[in-house]
């Protein structure tokens, strides 16, 4: 794994590069007839419609194209002028060849000297891919027009925010065929281009774009795909997917200056990324304890093997979150703040997705095992003494996680999972004696984290009302994307998650201390502004209409009584309206 992975990212690009080759006279292979047009063809376009600088563009045709050209032009992008806002095109339309051997099928790229009897001449697929993690860029989009073998890939959700997707590192593929079938250089939708060009050219000019006229990698690869794989003249299926991250290379957002500009709130875009039927998104990308921990959810009688997969992972888990990897003496940066967020985030993806799955597919009997992972994770251990933004960041983890269960048992209409988690208590620290609930040592971080500026130190943060949960928003999006396929429903349930979080905590800490108040999150700034769905308004028309039947009351929240609800609603939305957000 790339250590970019751990660099966030802005919601632009500094700079574009590309390298194009296309090889119509071989010197040991048979001729082509339209790879060199193909070739100029994507060059001109990426230069006249989606602004690549025309000396950023590298253009090898037949001769020019040699192994070591080849090789020499890939490698400079290397080069220190290339920066991580930066985004890469490779395109290469030719002759592409596969070996089979003891591991499976190894593809390589037929440069213009290459010879298939002597493999030294040729390029090795996966070495290019190898080779690209060197590349400080964040977005590489490889788009190979031709067949061949040992590309793995892999496809993550079809819904993503915009500016997410600029923020994620994304490396790419998008290739013409398999290894057993054969390109047709021509019969496609333009003359003069190959069958897979030139509906890769359509889907460039616009095809592919959103009603905004979004382009984006994946809806290019989705659209490519159903028309090759359909075209009554094909006998190939592209393949496509991510090799790493889960970002998106972005050929053009129109949209996107304008939302950029009113920072004080994070708007963003959905994009839906069409797909086909015959493609199936759930399975091709999950990690193997998540498959597991499905198949024990699905058979009562697993509880057991269920609870030691999951102590084993707290237990990974948990070796990693300690002193060596985070210190917490030394000074505070916005690159190691950053840093630290995107190691916390790698460290519990699977912990994470065992919790989503949990809380969504889970029993009665389950919550017990939901709640040992948040506690667990929630008390970690080491020094008391040392900077209070580490102190207090180390509490992240568990907060991501809550979340993560929180939203998924919300989706599920499991207001009994959610009340469990809720009331969970874990060892006391600074406020309180004994035992204290979760949420409320929640509460305390997030003070503690807003009053050192934490989340506004990020890149692009700065002047967001709630960095802290617009961060948190963007982060858990892909996640739960992927595993429960929540598509434009993410949104309200991620304010709906952070409003009953809210309001619950504001009961806890009325009597524990004897005033009303909750930590706020974005429903917070929309509230006041009127700005989409009130969220707390909605939570209060439900109550009212439902009384005592209402989900959160019948689980135990708020007593389980709506008078109680009633007067921690009032109080608390007495102390947000008051609140200036201009």
């Amino acid at each position: 794994m790339s250590a970019d992975i751990y660099n966030i990212y802005s919601t632009k690009y500094s700079n574009s590069w590309a390298l194009i080759i296309g090889i119509d006279k071989y010197k040991n292979a048979s001729p082509l007839n339209y790879a060199c047009s193909d070739a100029k063809a994507i060059a001109d376009l990426l230069h006249q419609k989606f602004d690549f600088p025309k000396k950023n563009i590298t253009l090898l045709l037949d001769n020019k194209a040699s192994k070591r050209s080849l090789e020499k032009a890939f490698l400079r992008f290397s080069n220190d002028d290339i920066l991580s806002d930066d985004r890469i095109l490779f395109f290469f339309a030719g002759h592409g060849h596969t070996y089979t051997g003891r591991r499976g099928e190894i593809g390589y790229l037929i440069p213009f000297d290459g010879n298939t009897n002597d493999l030294s001449t040729l390029i090795r697929w996966d070495k290019i891919v190898k080779d690209s993690e060197i590349f400080k860029a964040k977005h590489i989009l490889f788009i190979i027009d031709s067949c061949y073998g040992g590309v793995v890939a892999t496809r993550s959700g079809v819904v993503r925010y915009l500016k997410s997707m600029l923020q994620r590192l994304a490396i790419q593929v998008l290739t013409a065929g398999k290894a057993d079938e054969q390109v047709a250089d021509a019969g496609g939708p333009l003359p003069k281009h190959s069958m897979f060009t030139g509906h890769l050219i359509k889907a460039l000019q616009g095809e592919a774009a959103s009603e905004d006229g979004i382009i984006t990698a994946n809806n290019v690869m989705a659209y490519v795909y159903e028309k090759v794989s359909k075209d009554n003249n094909s006998k190939q299926t592209p393949q496509y997917g991510h090799l790493e991250g889960d970002g998106d290379f972005i050929f053009a957002a129109p949209s996107l200056e304008s939302i950029n500009k009113k920072v004080e709130i994070d708007e963003d875009i959905l994009i839906e990324t069409p797909v086909s039927p015959a493609i199936s998104i759930g399975s091709l990308n999950e990690p193997d304890i998540i498959g597991k921990t499905k198949d024990f959810l699905s058979d009562a009688r697993s509880r057991i093997k269920l609870d030691d997969l999951v102590t084993g992972e707290i237990r990974r888990v948990e070796s990693l979150l300690n002193e060596t990897f985070f210190p917490v003496n030394i000074g505070v940066t916005s690159e190691e703040f950053a840093t630290r967020l995107k190691k916390y985030e790698f460290i519990i993806h699977d912990l994470q997705g065992v919790t989503i799955n949990l809380a969504y597919w889970g029993k009665d009997y389950n919550s017990g095992t939901l709640k040992k992972i948040i506690s667990r994770i929630s008390e970690p251990e080491g020094p008391k003494d040392g900077k209070v933004i580490w102190l207090r960041l180390k509490y992240y983890p568990s907060i991501l996680l809550m979340y993560s269960s929180g939203i998924s048992a919300i989706h599920a209409g499991k207001y009994d999972i959610l009340a469990s988690l809720f009331n969970m208590e874990i060892e006391a620290e600074e406020s309180f004696e004994g035992k204290e609930e979760f949420i409320l040592k929640m509460g305390q971080v997030i003070v503690d984290l807003e009053r050192t500026n934490a989340f506004k130190i990020l890149p692009e943060h700065k002047r967001y009302y709630v960095p802290r949960s617009e961060y948190i928003f963007k982060v858990l999006q892909p996640t739960l994307e992927d595993l429960l396929f929540l598509g434009r429903k993410f949104e309200f349930l991620f304010d709906r998650f952070e409003a009953l979080l809210a309001l619950v905590h504001a009961d806890l800490y009325d009597k524990r201390v004897g005033h009303i108040w909750g930590p706020i999150g974005r429903f917070g700034w929309k509230y006041n502004r009127s700005y989409g769905k009130n969220i707390l308004l909605e939570i209060k028309k439900e109550a009212e209409a439902q009384l005592e039947h209402w989900a959160p009351l019948k689980a135990g929240l708020f007593e389980g009584r709506y008078e109680r609800f009633k007067k921690v609603y009032d109080g608390y939305e007495e102390r947000i309206s008051g609140l200036n957000w201009f």
